[in-house]
């Protein structure tokens, strides 16, 4: 058990940005698993380009999977060109978002409206979900940006075995002998 958690310390040594690739995979599910509650809200509130919004954060989330995996090759730096469009695509889902939950809010302050949504409570439940979506994805980019500091913590922790006998070898004699 203790060689599983010192390869699994390893392996996080060498890929600190597993963190936040787990994290985004997380707000990708996250969002995804709660699409009905976003369609549906859709469907009933019937703002201006809603529908567009959704989409694009839809594909955004998964076009951002492509950029991270190709921003960080296995053993080599960071792909900096990948890692500028991969922040570029985080504020277009993040705007996108922002703007889906300001259609919410002007169909929620119509007068007329406030019937459908209290007969309709997977209408706020849709912004919560758009709200911790946006939640999210910042958190994955402040992952993303202070992985150069945690990794250097990272790397300070020792993971190497203790051999027995290690440093008392005695000295091979290759004079010759055959």
């Amino acid at each position: 058990m203790k060689e599983f958690f010192r390869k699994m310390l390893v392996s996080i040594k060498r890929n600190p940005q597993i963190f936040a690739g787990i994290v985004l995979a997380g707000a990708f599910l996250y969002y995804s698993l709660n699409l009905t509650k976003i369609s549906n809200t859709t469907a009933k509130v019937q703002g201006r380009n809603m529908g567009l919004f959704g989409f694009i954060t839809m594909l955004f989330s998964i076009l951002v999977f492509v950029c991270f995996l190709n921003a960080f090759p296995k053993r080599k730096k960071a792909n900096v060109p990948m890692l500028v469009l991969m922040y570029a695509i985080f504020a277009i889902i993040i705007t996108a978002d922002i703007f889906y939950r300001t259609r919410i809010a002007e169909a929620a302050a119509k007068e007329e409206f406030r019937r459908v949504l209290d007969e309709n409570p997977y209408i706020f439940a849709a912004d919560k979900v758009v709200l911790i979506h946006i939640i999210l994805i910042f958190i994955v980019a402040v992952l993303i940006a202070l992985m150069p500091v945690y990794g250097r913590l990272l790397k300070k922790i020792n993971t190497s075995i203790e051999v027995e006998g290690y440093g008392k070898l005695d000295k091979i004699d290759i004079d010759g002998e055959v």
